[in-house]
């Protein structure tokens, strides 16, 4: 059962850092710091997984992977602010 956790927690943390990848792409082409904290929220969250991975006795209950996550997130929401109420140019 342990090696099946770590594989499926291993495709997850890979998943989230392809995203990641392609997001830093469409922020290289169009600049929009939407696309920036995508990117960077979703390497966050890879290399948490990843994290996860190589600590003994890994808890998705552990309060340290929620603010990794709540941070983020926080990234996310920041994005999106400023995108919608930031200074128009």
């Amino acid at each position: 059962m342990i090696r099946i956790e770590g594989f499926l927690l291993g495709v997850v943390a890979i998943t989230s850092l392809i995203a990641g990848l392609f997001f830093l792409k469409y922020w290289k082409h169009t600049r929009d710091s939407l696309f920036l904290a995508f990117a960077l929220a979703f390497f966050i969250e890879g290399i948490n997984r990843v994290a996860l991975l190589f600590v003994t006795r890994a808890n998705e209950a552990n309060p340290w992977i929620y603010w990794v996550r709540f941070f983020a997130f926080l990234l996310i929401l920041a994005a999106i602010v400023k995108k919608n109420y930031g200074s128009s140019r």
